[in-house]
């Protein structure tokens, strides 16, 4: 792993532990800032929001910076965000302050892709890809319980305080070692390009599948903690070991996908979302069982995570001489489909169908996804046509 990899893998473990550790501590903050836990979720909801809408936004704004630059004005906004987090006297100002990290978190991974598969080889991006998502996977394992203990431990404020200083880190990592020119081509481009690599196939069918993959994702995995509790019959002090399964299985699942990405990348994508129908319909059969459901659930994060490198890969391929909006807005399309799985998950529930029965929307969702990835692949072979070259890079 290069030096300049790291760091943009650090700064996107930062972020991912600044967006998730907040379930963590979330009791604690309603507690201390006199809300109910409900009104405290939109915490969550609101960074999903600023994430979708505020990041590709700030992404278009500011296409025309250098990119190393606009990482470590990103890297300081986000340390200063999360001061406010830890002084907010009350909600509304939290609210506010995590709005604003999510702006910031949604142009920094539509940025950090670009970056980090402009300075990989051209048979490494796949495996340079997956290492920037496997910093929130590894947020998921490390971050997160490191926060919430230090929440515990020292006050929800404290949590804040402790993601603040890993971001100033993270910043001065990248400030080290991040070459000054990192992504350079990225800043070329028109505004009218940038909405033009839209229209291309791979990427707006790309979109949809993502899409489609984390409304599956979510309509479970929302409510994972009550299904293993009231279907699989675990007790809550399981609950914590089978999600580290999963954590642990994400984060090998996404460098086999960048691995994947980089052998045979479109073959690579069509056999994970196929994995995935199978997985969620073993999921289902194997709901009521403590032992399967442990390897079904370890499999499931696995191939979850493997997708996003092939994925992301061949959109930014197909995007390569206007990457910006596209890069920006693959987070939106991530956070799109996670709102959707919570609510069909939620209105499965309410229809009074049980827990057991969540893994079935992952089926067809997955399989939606599958048979969109395949018509994709055999449109792009019958238009016998190549990706675009990057800008800047002259055509063979």
């Amino acid at each position: 792993m290069s030096l300049p990899l790291f760091a943009l893998f650090l700064a996107a473990f930062t972020f991912g532990t600044a967006e998730f550790v907040i379930a963590g501590v979330l009791p604690d903050v309603a507690l201390g800032i006199g809300v109910s836990i409900p009104v405290a979720g939109y915490l969550v909801s609101g960074y999903a929001i600023g994430i979708a809408i505020g990041g590709p936004a700030l992404a278009v704004l500011t296409k025309k910076m250098n990119r190393k630059l606009l990482v470590l004005l990103l890297g300081i906004g986000f340390t200063l965000g999360q001061v406010l987090c830890a002084i907010a006297p009350n909600f509304e100002l939290l609210l506010l302050a995590r709005i604003f990290v999510s702006v910031l978190h949604g142009a920094y991974f539509g940025i950090a892709f670009v970056i980090a598969t402009s300075i990989a080889p051209a048979d490494r991006r796949g495996f340079a890809m997956a290492l920037i998502l496997s910093g929130l996977t590894v947020s998921n394992v490390l971050g997160v319980p490191g926060g919430t203990a230090i929440g515990t431990a020292f006050g929800w404020r404290a949590t804040f305080w402790a993601v603040g200083i890993l971001g100033l880190l993270a910043s001065l990592v990248i400030a080290a070692v991040l070459p000054a020119n990192a992504g350079a081509s990225a800043s070329q481009g028109s505004f009218r390009r940038e909405f033009a690599a839209l229209g291309r196939q791979q990427v707006y069918l790309g979109f949809s599948i993502a899409i489609l993959v984390m409304i599956g994702q979510y309509s479970l995995f929302t409510y994972i903690a009550p299904l293993l509790l009231t279907v699989t019959g675990l007790g809550a002090e399981a609950i914590p070991a089978i999600l580290l399964l999963y954590g642990v299985g994400a984060t090998i699942g996404v460098f086999i996908g960048g691995r994947l990405a980089d052998w045979r990348l479109m073959p690579s994508l069509i056999t994970i979302l196929s994995l995935q129908v199978a997985l969620f319909v073993s999921l289902f059969f194997a709901s009521p069982h403590a032992l399967p459901m442990f390897v079904a659930v370890t499999l499931w994060g696995g191939a979850t995570f493997a997708f996003g490198s092939p994925l992301q890969s061949r959109m930014l391929m197909w995007a390569a001489d206007a990457p910006n909006l596209t890069s920006a807005l693959i987070p939106a399309g991530f956070n799109i489909g996670i709102a959707v799985g919570a609510i069909l998950g939620a209105g499965l529930l309410d229809a009074g169908m049980g827990y057991q029965y969540l893994p079935l929307i992952g089926a067809v969702s997955l399989t939606l996804a599958t048979i969109i990835a395949i018509w994709s692949g055999l449109w792009e072979q019958q238009a016998n046509s190549g990706p675009p070259m990057p800008v800047g890079v002259p055509a063979q």
